[in-house]
């Protein structure tokens, strides 16, 4: 990477001096890490700009006794598989931290950390120019292409409606959730059942805590089944290899939540009817509040009803599975439950429960503002294939459902970050063959 000249380009400013590069990997985490291995091999130029430290989200956004829900077997970053002696576990937030910090030592990628970009917009002459913010100060960066790897989960989602609840309720999403001893003594609730949602409900209830739970619609998978963990089951029937568009759902796969379930003390089930059955009380979806009164719709014993119906499906397409190539499996009797609400709660007086605080898992939004490029649908999504945009040049890696359902697992991960990365590397070739581009930015290596 060299400094130039002031630019010519009419969109910076004349004295500002302009780095370039020929690619900036913008995201330090699992995703632009990849990416940098990759561009590393190929001898692709590049730099990784990341605003905080790499990988900080794993310390920073998940609670203290989080673990990773995939085996750790298939947590396989290119060129750094898992290197642990329990492959059948799952990491806790602080392997997982060291996993990335021993990645980042080993890979030592050209990366720049505390560096924001604050604008992404295309050049005048072609490429790409990135505003940068750093403890340096504000500087210009141009790209001859750009690998947007900051994932798809940016914002926080809370509903208006909490705007609403009285003014002592101590209010936090789950991406700032830490433990049951910050929260303020008394009962809690939890408003969403997804992956987050319902491990931390069972967080708070494992420490005896009095939790009032609003089921969402969030599917749940058995964590094993028929002597195997059902991930690796999944992996290897190809569940994780078919693209989004061959899927029933199609994209719309992308807008749903993952299924529910845990690592945690070595992985089990999540069974929001035995939380039940053990005091916690259970409610349909949230429509209202009124004061500390607060309104639920009649869902909850159909919600329960279909995250128990996916993974019981789940289960038949592994018997199917077993049966079509005759590997040997212990049987297993099937779920059976162990609760039903006898009613459907309307309501629920915060004051007269006790509640004192509430924990919003109520899920992100992406946030992409910063990118002045034209390549966002008529909802702000991203519109790609693969990560590759209608914009030659802008790649995107890290987004759910990037190619399958596989892409949000580190080794689907890997994959992705090798197809975009091809993509850049055709782009960087076409580019030093038609004389356009000095050969010196692609040293191919084995």
């Amino acid at each position: 990477m060299t400094a130039t000249d002031p630019p010519t380009d009419p969109s910076t400013d004349a004295a500002t001096a302009v780095e370039h590069v020929e690619v900036a990997v913008v995201g330090g985490g699992q995703a632009g890490l990849s990416a940098s291995w990759f561009l590393a091999r190929a001898g692709v130029e590049h730099v990784v700009l990341e605003r905080a430290t790499a990988g900080h989200d794993w310390q920073d956004r998940r609670w203290d006794s989080f673990t990773l829900v995939t085996p750790n077997a298939q947590c396989r970053l290119p060129g750094y598989p898992y290197p642990g002696d329990d492959p059948y576990g799952f990491m806790t937030r602080e392997q997982t931290v060291a996993y990335l910090a021993e990645y980042v030592r080993r890979t030592r990628p050209p990366l720049r950390e505390r560096t924001t970009v604050v604008e992404l917009r295309q050049g005048a002459g072609g490429g790409f120019v990135l505003d940068l913010d750093s403890p340096d100060g504000r500087s210009v960066l141009h790209a001859e292409q750009v690998v947007v790897a900051v994932g798809g989960y940016h914002r926080p989602r809370v509903p208006r409606l909490a705007e609403r609840l009285p003014d002592d309720l101590v209010q936090v999403h789950s991406a700032a959730y830490k433990s049951p001893e910050r929260l303020p003594e008394g009962a809690v609730l939890v408003v969403g059942t997804g992956q987050s949602g319902a491990q931390i409900a069972e967080d708070l209830h494992l420490a005896g805590r009095q939790v009032h739970l609003v089921v969402g619609s969030a599917p749940r998978c058995a964590r094993r089944y028929r002597g195997r963990d059902c991930i690796d089951w999944l992996e290897e029937m190809g569940l994780y290899d078919v693209a989004v568009e061959d899927t029933p759902g199609g994209l719309r796969e992308r807008e749903k939540t993952n299924h529910y379930m845990t690592g945690r003390d070595g992985g089990h089930d999540i069974d929001l009817r035995r939380f039940a059955l053990e005091g916690m009380a259970l409610y349909g979806r949230l429509v209202g509040v009124d004061g500390s009164r607060l309104g639920f719709a009649p869902t909850l014993e159909a919600s329960l009803d279909h995250a128990d119906q996916v993974a019981e499906s789940i289960k038949d397409a592994i018997d199917r599975h077993i049966r079509a190539t005759g590997v040997e499996a212990p049987t297993e009797p099937r779920y059976v439950p162990v609760w039903r609400p006898p009613t459907e709660p309307d309501a629920l007086d915060l004051r007269a429960a006790g509640i004192t605080s509430v924990v919003w898992a109520t899920g992100f939004t992406s946030d992409f503002g910063w990118v002045r490029v034209p390549v966002f649908d008529g909802r702000g999504a991203v519109g790609h294939h693969r990560g590759a945009t209608a914009v030659e040049g802008l790649h995107f890696l890290g987004l759910p459902w990037l190619h399958t359902w596989g892409s949000g697992r580190f080794a689907g991960l890997t994959r992705d970050a090798e197809h975009v990365v091809d993509r850049v590397v055709d782009h960087v070739m076409d580019r030093a063959a038609s004389g356009t581009r000095p050969q010196r930015h692609l040293r191919l290596t084995s």
